[in-house]
């Protein structure tokens, strides 16, 4: 009689064109996942051609519909005796084009994807020229107006460090865990050549909509919608209305997660 397989933690990076796809993970309110198509649901549906049952997969987190990843971290546990690299193989032949592992490693028994997380890196692409993407469709906000970078730069300063980022979360958003987050790093960079403007955006976490909803604000800001000292009136504050628009998901990619 073979001897039993010892059970592993399996981690999985990421990348995925969100597109097509209603975020990783959307649920009814009773909790139960929808019939939608979603990233979670595409792994699982890999992982069970491959093992014959569907392990639990948990994400780092819920990306939103449209978002992308270049570095989405996911594990499951299984008792199998395959190879990590034929496991990631085989999960890329059952995968669709769209999605990919890039990475696959066996971790210590007591990581978890999102638990173990200490900080994620997420980016705003904006392409700032008068004509609409071709090549970048999709993956940037296409922003046609002349946009003031140095007053989105000097606005950044009030994002950072440990604040009550409400004002930033969409209403109606379940507040478990409180609203208080530390935002490491705010940076925007502008490639004079491409058009295309960054905004990364690198926090212990990040509520429902923050990072497009902080996007967006200084998006506002850049374009003299909202004034100067805009971003530390809109923390004090604590109210979503008081803060910009939510700026679509195409722009927004998960670039990594530290642990």
């Amino acid at each position: 009689m073979a001897p039993a397989v010892k059970q592993r933690n399996i981690k999985l990076v990421l990348e995925y064109d969100g597109g097509r796809y209603r975020g990783w993970q959307k649920q009814n309110r009773d909790g139960k996942t929808k019939g939608e198509r979603t990233i979670e649901r595409s792994v699982g549906t890999a992982l069970r051609r491959l093992f014959g049952f569907e392990p639990c997969l948990t994400g780092s987190g819920r990306t939103d519909a449209g978002v992308h990843a270049l570095g989405q971290v996911a594990n499951f546990k299984i008792s199998s005796g395959l190879s990590c690299d034929r496991i990631q193989h085989a999960l890329n032949a059952f995968l669709p084009e769209d999605i990919s592992v890039i990475s696959i490693e066996d971790v210590p028994p007591d990581f978890h994807s999102r638990f173990s997380a200490k900080s994620k890196l997420y980016r705003y692409s904006i392409l700032n020229r008068r004509a609409r993407p071709a090549l970048l469709r999709g993956k940037v906000h296409h922003c046609p107006y002349r946009l003031d970078l140095k007053l989105m730069r000097a606005e950044t300063e009030a994002l950072q460090g440990r604040h009550d980022f409400n004002a930033f979360q969409n209403t109606g958003s379940p507040r478990k865990g409180g609203t208080v987050r530390n935002m490491r790093k705010v940076a925007i960079k502008a490639d004079r050549k491409s058009g295309v403007i960054s905004i990364d955006m690198e926090a212990d976490g990040f509520l429902y909509n923050m990072a497009r909803n902080i996007a967006g604000t200084l998006l506002d800001i850049g374009r003299g919608r909202l004034p100067a000292g805009s971003i530390a009136r809109i923390l004090a504050t604590g109210d979503r209305r008081s803060a910009g628009q939510s700026a679509p998901a195409g722009g927004l990619c998960l670039v990594r997660v530290e642990y």
